[in-house]
């Protein structure tokens, strides 16, 4: 690694990091746990999520390494502790990929039709290997506490479908929503903080549901509604700016009135310009 201009690969951001972990590494490296490290993880992916949706290709590049130095550090932080290494868990993905593609791989190639039929047998094969293992079955369907609420929600919704436990169609996932509205209405004539946060709670579960049977994903749409409002509250101040308005001071009523005319085409906006 002494030569910093030489092409780098995968082996360098090894070293680098073996490096940093090193005795007379950095301090800050040397502290972390695998536990301390996850919300790092769990940023680093959402980032990446966004650069993506945004198209964005260099930025994609960035948030790829970022996410990937997440993996390099926790493969280091348990070689050190003796527990595994990168190789371990190089092996054991590669593994899983050639088990779960036996239509790929597999000595008696199964043919397929489409990729329905591939996410079918995958899921097959999964269960057998837990119906195979011998711990303790995962509690929580065995989907991730750590993963967001409603990305979690659309996976809890994945598998009671086929469980055949599920609604036939988003019409009736709808219905069911505005039944959970009108329960949250009915919490928050209660004022019971406790209710009104349960029947919110239901409210989320079941619009990550009706966007599952919609074919979307719950957490992008979530995440490009924030987006969508973010541009338009930016707007909303740009135009009180251009009317010389001082925002704080606008009654209510006023800054509906803007709210409404920033949703226009920008092109009326610009006539204030």
């Amino acid at each position: 690694m002494s030569d910093l201009n030489k092409p780098r690969h995968f082996i360098d951001l090894v070293q680098v990091m073996d490096t940093l972990l090193a005795p007379n590494g950095c301090p800050w490296d040397r502290e972390q746990t695998p536990q301390s490290l996850v919300p790092y993880a769990i940023e680093e992916a959402h980032e990446l999520a966004e650069a993506v949706e945004n198209n964005d290709l260099e930025g994609t590049k960035e948030e790829l390494g970022d996410l990937l130095l997440q993996v390099v550090f926790h493969c280091a932080l348990a070689k050190r502790d003796g527990a595994f290494t990168l190789e371990d868990v190089i092996e054991a993905i590669c593994t899983k990929l050639v088990r779960r593609h036996p239509h790929v791989f597999g000595e008696n190639k199964i043919n397929v039709k489409d990729s329905s039929e591939v996410l079918k047998n995958w899921t097959r094969i999964k269960n057998e290997e837990k119906e195979m293992a011998k711990t303790q079955k995962p509690k929580g369907f065995g989907i991730p506490l750590s993963l967001p609420a409603l990305q979690r929600a659309q996976k809890i919704g994945d598998k009671t479908k086929s469980l055949k436990f599920d609604w036939d169609n988003p019409k009736e996932v709808f219905v069911k929503a505005e039944e959970e509205f009108g329960e949250l209405k009915n919490a928050l004539g209660s004022g019971d903080k406790g209710h009104i946060e349960e029947e919110l709670g239901d409210v989320f579960f079941v619009l990550a549901q009706l966007a599952r049977h919609l074919k979307l994903e719950a957490e992008t749409v979530a995440r490009g509604g924030n987006r969508k409002f973010e541009k338009r509250f930016e707007k909303l101040m740009d135009l009180a700016k251009i009317k010389k308005l001082d925002f704080s001071k606008l009654s209510n009523e006023e800054k509906e009135k803007l709210w409404e005319e920033i949703k226009l085409p920008e092109k009326h906006i610009k006539t204030y310009v």
